[in-house]
């Protein structure tokens, strides 16, 4: 290997991250294993010396220990052998672990994406964990959903500080009504209008616009009077005059509290006949499209388009900001109490639970079955990255101490194994 080699070798490699206080425990408890493992190998070796060369009894000891001993060296061997070489020495086929940690990497990478992540398993562990259920029960408390509107405000308040200005006017004057000019609204138009006539989302529409020309008719005699009387013949006496304005204001009101009071009223019911017309029409009758097109096309082509739709959209930040910055303000006071409810319909709402839960489990699949790849893709990138003896020191301070009871359990098979042989050695 070449010195630049070398030294590419060392840029690439990122060192593993530093030992935790659970780390220095593991490693602790590998070292009381290792020293537990050692151990018997010793007992092992300390028993076969005492007992060489003695018959009877003591000669099944002696080949339990021989045994033993080989059963030790031979899985002490084999757990070495995938972290390093046993005593240095570079026998072939060890330090498996640094020397193949690319290929290790590799296999646990495909691995954990054809058994973990997976669109079946994600959508099962998404529903099992019911998580709209314990969201729902985390913002019924109201200090949690004062705390998400609490950190919320401060991100939104910054997004929409952002949202204005220059910038936005060239939007709109640049992108938003070139965009407006070129498509046809009539049709679009049309179809909103007539599924609010169809929904009777007007109705409160109605309501307010009746309730305030009645209050209006009551509060302004004078002005009324004064309006019809603009009408009436210069030849008419004043006092007939006085009196048909009177009647006529009476009858205005009475008209007005009839209309405001009866929601099947003639005139509501025509308003809705007008208004299904239009709909209609806007969206099939080519002279009522083409009157709605040039007269978008007049509202557009006026210089103060752009700067009122800035200036409107300036007006509600300000409202905006300003009740994101009031703890108390009836905007956050609002969120509050919608959240609340939400949370209470997440709980109990087991339709609504089950749709967003269904929901959850739509997304995560979808983000595994196109991501799952670059996300496990971590796994060999990341151990590429190390260097081989730091990779297998760290994974052997994870596992080694269970491999540990390999070495225990083949002192003892091997010396069990040993006594069995010996037995029947001495029995044939």
């Amino acid at each position: 290997m070449t010195a630049a080699t070398r030294t590419t070798e060392q840029t690439r490699h990122t060192p593993v991250p530093s030992l935790g206080p659970d780390d220095a425990a593991r490693r602790a408890n590998l070292r009381r294993m290792r020293l537990m493992a050692s151990g018997l190998l010793v007992l092992a070796a300390i028993v076969f010396v005492l007992t060489h060369g003695r018959d009877g009894a003591w000669g099944y000891v002696n080949a339990a220990s021989e045994a033993a001993m080989v059963g030790a060296v031979a899985d002490w061997f084999a757990v070495t052998a995938l972290f390093r070489h046993p005593l240095g020495i570079p026998v072939p086929h060890t330090a498996i672990i640094p020397r193949r940690k690319e290929m290790l990497a590799r296999s646990l990478e495909h691995f954990v994406a054809e058994n973990f992540l997976t669109e079946p398993t994600i959508r099962e562990k998404v529903l099992d964990a019911e998580v709209t259920a314990r969201l729902g029960e985390w913002l019924s408390d109201p200090v949690n959903a004062e705390r998400v509107i609490q950190e919320a405000s401060p991100l939104a308040a910054r997004a929409l500080e952002r949202v204005g200005g220059a910038d936005l006017q060239a939007f709109v004057e640049q992108t938003l009504l070139p965009r407006v000019r070129r498509e046809p609204l009539s049709p679009l138009a049309g179809h909103l209008l007539e599924a609010v006539v169809e929904d009777r989302a007007h109705q409160g529409l109605m309501d307010i616009g009746f309730r305030e020309l009645h209050s209006w008719l009551v509060a302004h005699p004078s002005e009324v009077n004064r309006i019809i009387g603009a009408r009436a013949p210069w030849w008419s006496p004043t006092w007939v005059d006085d009196m048909v304005v009177g009647r006529i204001y009476q009858e205005l009101v009475a008209w007005a509290k009839e209309v405001d009071d009866n929601k099947g009223h003639r005139v509501r019911q025509a308003l809705d006949s007008y208004l299904a017309d239009l709909a209609q029409d806007m969206q099939h009758d080519p002279d009522t499209m083409a009157n709605a097109e040039r007269l978008k096309e007049r509202i557009l082509e006026h210089p103060q388009v752009g700067p009122s739709v800035v200036a409107v959209w300036d007006a509600v930040k300000i409202v905006l900001l300003e009740q994101l910055g009031d703890p108390h303000g009836q905007l956050r006071t609002r969120l509050a109490e919608e959240l609340g409810d939400l949370a209470g319909r997440m709980i109990h709402d087991d339709t609504m639970r089950a749709r967003l839960d269904a929901w959850g489990a739509d997304a995560a699949a979808l983000l595994i079955s196109r991501y799952g790849a670059e996300l496990t893709s971590v796994i060999s990138h990341t151990i590429d990255r190390w260097d081989g003896r730091d990779a297998a020191d760290r994974i052997e301070l994870h596992v080694g101490r269970d491999l540990q009871f390999i070495r225990i359990n083949g002192t003892v098979v091997g010396g069990l194994v040993g006594l069995l042989i010996h037995t029947v050695s001495q029995l044939l």
